[in-house]
């Protein structure tokens, strides 16, 4: 494995040095730093051409300035943006870190959300539920992103917003969106028409009571999960944790996952004074997740079984999104303070920036002015992301349940669940862990016109501007950046290959 990690690492050192020159030549090429003076009327323009030369070296040959740039990127000097006299590692670290803050959230929404529709969708083969999902998902796809976010902005935004300060109920928008959750929950579950129907009218008739709560009750402009949300949700996490990774028949695994949200209801009454009294930062938070799980790892080990395992993953996984529960009510409780913010000025859902500009409070205001800038980019991302991952979930998992191995699992009698998900998930993934760490870095380096329509300075807006303005050190950093996350992530890829498949060797 060091042979081969070393031999990777050095033929990725060896592409980006030949990626760095070609780059160099090509931007020398393309890039006149002396535009803007050309066309100068100063009385000085000869003085300042000449100066900006010396500048820049721009009087020595291209080649003689790349290895003067090599020589600074070698020893962690990026550069300088020559028209602010900006160092670009400074410029880059918060690029980067409002890039990566833009991409991660959507990445996992449309990982788990493409995983779970992809799989039902080639269960559901050849059904209306599995038309639909290939209709939905090619329109999504299609779709240019900036359109999606000039009407995210109009209705989700604006019309939130507007709701917001004046309340009105679109009754027949409820019932539309009752009547498809309907439908989609009728489609995914399957079965006869009878069973069909029971669950079309359970889902819709859930649906339009939930929204109609929502909307009529005022919990938007005051929301707020509180103990018996936080409670009843995380019942409903340990049941459907425990239906898909152990089956309902396991009871220890049952008991585990349900003793572990019954901790987590106490422990979110005892955290309320531990938020009020100690100042929270991301180490604190981070530490306490830590301790949850750990919990849940704990509770698992202790009721064990047959497979101890299974109890104490699916513990660890209800123990986490417990936590999870506990975190976004936290942030909830601050809305109303939010929301009367002198900034905000009663419209909280952000229409561009990655922050509101003066915006002052603390740490839990601070993630909530944070959720609000990320929810419009994000779900733009999301749409367009989980349309591609749902595709190639379904074809992979279409090919799988075809495997000779999986209809001798079936002709053992073994229970769907553990076909699905023991045996034909995990072969399944495989072609995701090649696609979801390259597109990861695709979205890293190339959410230009996502980051240019939200107002949001990140790389791919950095490089667009630096390469206006003919400015090769920012323009060169982000290309060498983006170029190793790119080795990174084909290797990674091929790590995960061997994770999910043990008959693949890393080292062949």
């Amino acid at each position: 494995m060091v042979r081969f990690l070393a031999r990777r690492l050095g033929l990725g050192v060896g592409i980006l040095v030949v990626l760095s020159v070609i780059m160099y030549a090509m931007l020398d090429l393309a890039m006149d730093p002396l535009d803007d003076l050309r066309t100068s009327t100063a009385l000085n323009k000869e003085a300042a051409i000449d100066a900006r030369i010396h500048a820049l070296h721009l009087d020595q040959p291209w080649f003689n300035r790349y290895l003067l740039w090599l020589r600074q990127f070698v020893t962690g000097d990026l550069g300088t943006a020559w028209r602010t006299q900006e160092s670009v590692n400074r410029l880059l670290g918060g690029a980067i870190f409002t890039t990566i803050q833009l991409v991660l959230a959507a990445t996992l929404i449309a990982i788990a959300l493409g995983v779970l529709v992809g799989i039902i969708s080639a269960l559901r083969q050849y059904t209306a539920f599995d038309y639909a999902i290939t209709f939905v998902s090619f329109v999504l796809y299609s779709l240019p992103v900036f359109w999606v976010a000039v009407l995210l902005k109009q209705f989700l935004a604006i019309g939130v917003n507007d709701f917001l300060n004046s309340p009105s109920i679109n009754w027949f928008l409820v019932a539309l969106v009752s009547v498809v959750a309907g439908l989609f929950w009728a489609g995914a579950l399957g079965g006869g028409l009878k069973r069909g129907l029971i669950i079309f009218a359970a889902a819709a008739g859930v649906t339009f009571g939930t929204s109609a709560f929502v909307l009529g009750s005022g919990w938007l402009q005051q929301p707020s999960l509180g103990v018996v949300g936080v409670g009843v949700l995380g019942i409903a996490i340990a049941l459907a944790v425990t239906a898909i990774f152990a089956g309902m028949s396991n009871r220890r695994a049952l008991y585990s996952a349900l003793t572990t949200a019954v901790v987590g209801i106490v422990s979110y009454i005892a955290i309320q004074w531990l938020f009020y009294y100690v100042p929270m930062n991301w180490g604190w938070l981070f530490a306490l997740l830590l301790v949850a799980v750990g919990v849940g790892v704990l509770v698992g080990w202790l009721f064990g079984g047959p497979d101890r395992a299974v109890s104490m993953r699916g513990a660890a996984v209800t123990a986490l999104l417990m936590a999870a529960l506990t975190f976004v009510d936290r942030v909830m409780q601050g809305w109303q303070q939010y929301f009367d913010h002198p900034s905000i000025k009663g419209r909280p859902i952000a229409t561009i920036g990655a922050g509101t500009p003066g915006f002052e409070g603390d740490f839990w205001l601070q993630q909530l002015d944070r959720f609000t800038h990320l929810l419009l980019p994000t779900i733009a991302l999301v749409l367009i992301s989980f349309a591609s991952y749902t595709r190639y979930q379904r074809g992979s998992m279409l090919e799988v349940l075809g495997q000779d191995y999986i209809r001798t699992a079936r002709a053992k009698g073994l229970s769907e669940r553990i076909v699905v998900v023991r045996h034909a998930l995990r072969n399944a993934l495989l072609p995701l862990a090649s696609v979801v760490p390259v597109d990861v870095i695709t979205l890293i380096g190339g959410a230009v016109i996502t980051e240019t329509i939200f107002g949001w300075s990140g790389m791919g807006r950095l490089f667009v501007v630096s390469l206006r303005q003919s400015e090769v050190d920012p323009v060169m950093a982000y290309v060498m950046i983006t170029g190793a996350l790119a080795i990174v992530a084909n290797l990674v890829a091929d790590y995960l290959y061997a994770l999910l498949d043990p008959r693949i060797q890393v080292a062949a």
